[in-house]
């Protein structure tokens, strides 16, 4: 069975290792996989460097689309995504999460009657503000098989009218839907112990800090939002150390935003630590060593809950709201006040239970088999 895996943002290049891990370990006789790289990252610290630190196999095309507006890109990703599926001839297409990328191998396939099999399926935040949302939304309503990675996920896929009853073989009419655990859960327990490798190449501190991100154009392009998240950063930093990777969007957008004297003070900060795109390994190692994290990225909301660490939630809202039901997250938007009182009480009393919503870490064999099984 030949399989298109859809790949474009670090997310995804990230997940694709877990699902090539599990094709290579269990299914080289029966699958055979083509990557395809549409581009939508191109800087190399933020996609390349993924291919060889986590042994993906290089993708066979790389479409090299680039950055550019939502239509403008999604609508290049199609036309090429149409010319490398009348070629390869799959019998599914392999889509991951919520990018551009995901909506365009979304829309090629079904126009061509591919069968799409979405991972992350039935992820909601309810926000269709989200460039994120429309695009999970469409990609699951024209789906075949649907792999949900919490319960809630799978709840929202059947109140959206998805039946609960498996068909023996699915269709983009009646597909199936499965809860089946998180890939980047397979991931995280996979790369954990690897980590520790990368401190020193990235001159990386051991412990004691608190870790940030952002990255969202919802709070790197609006003035007010960047400049509350920014000020607890340095509210803070008067009592932690914070380690800062930023993202370029994020480096762009503050001079612009904040004025360069007040970026300048940041950078300037000797308790607040920036430092470049680190690679997954070197992600994974900061969060597995620090004390809080504060972010916008529904990934690393996932990868602190995974390793036992308390996040402050830089968004109105969160797909994963097990972490929050369960105390292990809050919610705090742009809330200067919200987002130090909640640091201060998660470095004073971290939470202690973190119960296991997300799998068993076999979720990419689990699909492999189901794919083979279904298609």
């Amino acid at each position: 069975m030949k399989l298109v895996t859809i790949i474009g943002a670090r997310p995804q290049i990230i997940k694709a290792s877990a699902f090539s891990r599990a094709i290579k370990n269990h299914y080289s006789d029966k699958i055979e996989e083509v990557i395809v790289h549409t581009g939508q990252h191109y800087d190399e610290n933020m996609s390349e460097v993924f291919f060889t630190e986590l042994n993906i196999p290089a993708p066979k095309y790389n479409l090299a689309v680039g950055s550019g507006k939502h239509g403008e890109q999604t609508a290049k990703m199609i036309e090429r995504l149409e010319e490398v599926f009348e070629k390869e001839q799959p019998a599914a297409v392999i889509l991951y999460g919520d990018t551009n990328s995901t909506l365009a191998g979304a829309v090629a396939a079904s126009k061509m009657l591919i069968p799409v099999v979405h991972i992350e399926a039935g992820l909601r935040s309810f926000d269709k503000a989200m460039p994120e949302e429309i695009n999970r939304i469409l990609c699951d309503h024209v789906s075949t098989l649907l792999f949900s990675p919490t319960r809630t996920g799978y709840e929202n896929l059947v109140n959206e009218g998805f039946s609960t009853q498996l068909q023996e073989k699915p269709t983009a009419n009646k597909p199936n839907i499965y809860h089946c655990g998180d890939i980047m859960y397979d991931n995280t327990l996979f790369f954990s112990s690897k980590a520790d490798s990368v401190a020193e190449k990235f001159d990386l501190p051991k412990e004691g800090f608190v870790l940030c991100t952002i990255h969202r154009n919802s709070n790197t392009d609006d003035k007010d939002r960047l400049k509350s998240i920014f000020d607890s950063i340095v509210a803070i930093s008067s009592f932690k150390k914070i380690i800062l990777p930023l993202h370029p969007r994020t480096k762009k957008m503050m001079p612009l935003m904040l004025g360069e004297a007040y970026a300048k003070t940041v950078e300037e900060n000797p308790n607040i630590q920036i430092i470049e795109p680190v690679s997954f390994l070197g992600m994974i190692y900061l969060e597995k060593n620090s004390d809080l994290i504060l972010t916008d990225s529904g990934g690393v909301q996932k990868e602190a809950y995974y390793l036992n660490k308390p996040a402050v939630i830089l968004r109105p809202q969160t797909e994963w709201k097990e972490i929050v039901d369960c105390g292990n997250a809050a919610i705090c938007d742009a809330d200067f006040d919200l987002i130090v009182s909640k640091a201060k009480q998660y470095l004073d009393c971290p939470p202690k239970e973190f119960p296991e919503i997300f799998g068993d870490g076999n979720a990419a064999k689990f699909m492999c088999k189901t794919i083979l099984e279904c298609l």
